[in-house]
């Protein structure tokens, strides 16, 4: 047996069935060796950072961790932006790139690059094979680290020659992981679980503050058996949105910038805000240092580093999420939150959107609000990066499927090859990537992929013209001074999607937005709608 086909045992061992990728001449031993293996389904990317968003989307759909494959140099290169964008969102992936022969490592050949030195601030931990001995120890641990703990990207770059050298011992591939560095903590301490309870106990007014992280410690059930027992309100971060379907009671919205107004109320208005699983970053929370002053915090996340990054907290809490709730719906809590429940009803009817949409063309408010309550009810709605994202997290409402966006990179183009991962872990559930034109120019080629594997996923473009986050940013901030920003009316949608088999829909005003949106749910195949957007709008 020779490294390739060692690769191929590992991803079979692990439960692997797709992987996503390119090859080229530094990984074609791995997939001449992959020519034989029928259980792992190749999917043939058309440029290599999608073949890392289409893990990424299958990943968080499947709740495994997914697999990406690209050659050395640029093939390896390409894939840092989604490296990134994992990283950022706490993805579980198992990246493998090809590299030159290990002699001639360091010597500038042709299409070498070194990826643990480009990808040190992406990833979560990062190999560099070199004895095909090893491949079944690394490989294990590379799965055990991108799942455990906090989630994330894990680098295995393996040169052409260690691929293609036999091994010398007996191939095994290990039951167990035992790394002398990496201890994450899941337990939950008794003592702060103690501190916990009593500060819920004494608050009036509690609030619990959701984000990525409860949804991917699979705890959303949990968190909200909590709530409803409790019946404490809650809130989420855009990574956090899903816990709560949007007519649950207790569900008061996004908060941060472009969140909901009451729902920032709602914070700064609690005596006690219960923080879990989310960074609390800058969108969320502009100004933690005034939170800090006026409010109890309870900050609960399995990575100690992000405990007190961004938001100082009263109680600290490092455990897995689903543990920590299963202690507490066990707890001794008894907590009336009649008269807060009643005050957030008043401060949600008394809070004015004072934001004015063009009725011109389609309001983007309206698209998505019919959008997603036209959707089945367990379907995945994808969004992108721009307007699109935040009138998307803004307006979406949420039933008991999925909403996936890149929240921490922002990466514009991620969400159509998110979406054909998405698609392939079950593909009788609905799934629509929400895209700008700009986005949808920056991952268009993924519409070759679509067609060779008849992926029947929906494409919804907003198009406006414009980059049209920045040129809101150029509007406020620099009196309307525009540069670089505009897209004008290219490309022809309708052309391109007969270039690829798919069916075209198009609504250009409100009165035709909803038939034109029934037909495009209702169609059985690959599909792209345009909806013209005035350039005007803007998000808040």
């Amino acid at each position: 047996m020779n490294g390739a086909e060692a690769m191929v045992k590992c991803l079979e061992a692990e439960g692997v069935t797709k992987i996503f990728g390119i090859p080229g001449v530094a990984i074609a031993p791995f997939y001449d060796a992959l020519y034989d293996a029928p259980s792992i389904e190749h999917i043939l990317v058309r440029q290599e950072q999608a073949a890392g968003h289409e893990a990424s989307g299958y990943a968080r759909v499947s709740r495994k961790t997914a697999v990406c494959v690209t050659s050395s140099g640029p093939g390896a290169t390409n894939l840092i932006t989604a490296l990134a964008t994992a990283y950022a969102d706490s993805i579980p992936i198992v990246a493998i790139t090809g590299q030159v022969n290990s002699s001639l490592l360091g010597r500038d050949v042709f299409q070498e690059a070194d990826m643990r030195g480009a990808t040190e601030s992406f990833v979560k931990y990062s190999y560099l094979v070199k004895n095909a001995d090893d491949i079944p120890r690394i490989f294990k641990e590379a799965f055990y680290i991108a799942s455990s703990g906090r989630k994330g990207p894990v680098l295995i770059d393996i040169p052409c020659d260690v691929q293609s050298a036999a091994l010398k011992k007996e191939f095994v591939y290990p039951e167990e992981v035992n790394l002398r560095g990496y201890k994450p903590n899941t337990k939950v301490n008794a003592q702060q679980l103690s501190k916990v309870v009593t500060a819920i106990n004494k608050a009036k007014k509690p609030l619990i503050c959701v984000g990525g992280g409860v949804i991917l410690g699979n705890g959303e059930e949990l968190v909200r058996a909590f709530c409803e027992k409790n019946q404490i309100p809650l809130v989420h971060t855009m990574m956090g949105m899903g816990v709560l379907p949007k007519a649950h009671p207790l569900y008061f919205g996004m908060l941060g910038n472009n969140g909901k107004p009451y729902a920032n109320r709602a914070v700064s208005n609690s005596d006690l805000l219960i923080v879990v699983g989310a960074r609390i970053a800058d969108r969320a929370v502009p100004k933690p240092e005034n939170l800090e002053k006026q409010v109890n915090i309870i900050h609960i996340d399995i990575d100690s580093a992000e405990i007190g990054k961004n938001l100082g907290p009263t109680i600290p809490l490092v455990a897995d999420a689903r543990l920590v709730f299963q202690a507490l719906l066990d707890a001794d809590i008894h907590v009336d939150t009649s008269a807060w429940l009643e005050q957030l009803e008043e401060i949600k009817h008394s809070t004015v959107d004072h934001r004015k949409f063009s009725d011109a063309l389609v309001n983007p408010m309206t698209l998505v609000q019919h959008l997603s309550e036209k959707m089945d009810d367990d379907a995945i709605y994808i969004a992108d990066v721009g307007q699109n994202q935040l009138w998307s997290a803004d307006n979406y409402i949420m039933k008991n499927g999925r909403f996936l966006t890149t929240g921490g990179m922002g990466t514009m183009g991620y969400s159509i090859p998110a979406a054909i991962g998405a698609k392939l872990v079950d593909p009788s559930r609905q799934v629509v990537a929400v895209c700008g034109d700009g986005d949808f120019q920056m991952s268009m080629f993924e519409l070759g992929t679509i067609a060779v594997n008849k992926i029947p996923v929906k494409i919804l473009v907003m198009r406006n013209t414009y980059l049209g986050l920045v040129r809101e940013h150029q509007e406020k901030k620099y009196h309307k001074r525009y540069s670089g920003v505009q897209l004008h009316k290219y490309p022809h949608y309708d052309k391109l999607a007969e270039a690829y088999d798919m069916d075209y829909f198009y609504a250009d005003s409100n009165e035709t937005l909803d038939s034109e949106l029934d037909r495009f749910l209702a169609c059985p195949g690959a599909c792209i709608m345009v909806c013209e957007i005035d350039s005007a709008n803007n998000t808040n």
